[in-house]
């Protein structure tokens, strides 16, 4: 068998097998993230340069196909933070209209002398524009 025949025939069945293996399963779940809201925070009343805090959040899951994931922290300015609560959400299954409010927490470093805000997304309003609850620590010798 001449060379290019045998070349075009391996290419044949290596882009058979590549699209083959592509197949996506109607088995597997199918989810989203969402952001959920936050309806407490316990924060210290002040911080200390290099020291690690545990902060402790109540979110809110707002059905029963929906869990919570972790946090989205964003630097705003240098001692500014926004934080939003990440949960997922299950397609296309039945939930259970069950609100469920979920106790967790995340490290925080002081890294800086400043005081911090935190902005800790609370919802959307009737205008549909973010709302947040905001807190100062400030930042102690």
């Amino acid at each position: 068998m001449p060379m290019k025949a045998l070349r075009n025939r391996l290419l044949f069945l290596l882009s058979l097998v590549l699209f083959n293996g592509c197949d996506i399963s109607s088995d597997e779940v199918s989810y989203r993230f969402v952001s959920l809201v936050t309806v407490a925070v316990e924060m210290p009343e002040t911080f200390r340069l290099n020291e690690t805090y545990e902060i402790a959040v109540t979110v809110l899951e707002p059905n029963g196909c929906t869990e919570f994931e972790g946090f989205d922290i964003l630097p705003e300015e240098t001692t500014v933070r926004r934080v939003v609560a990440i949960g997922t959400e299950q397609d296309d299954m039945p939930c259970t209209e069950a609100l469920k409010e979920v106790e967790t927490s995340f490290e925080f470093v002081c890294l800086y002398e400043e005081t911090y805000v935190f902005r800790f997304w609370t919802g959307k309003n009737e205008a549909g524009l973010d709302e947040f609850m905001e807190i100062e620590v400030p930042v102690v010798p």
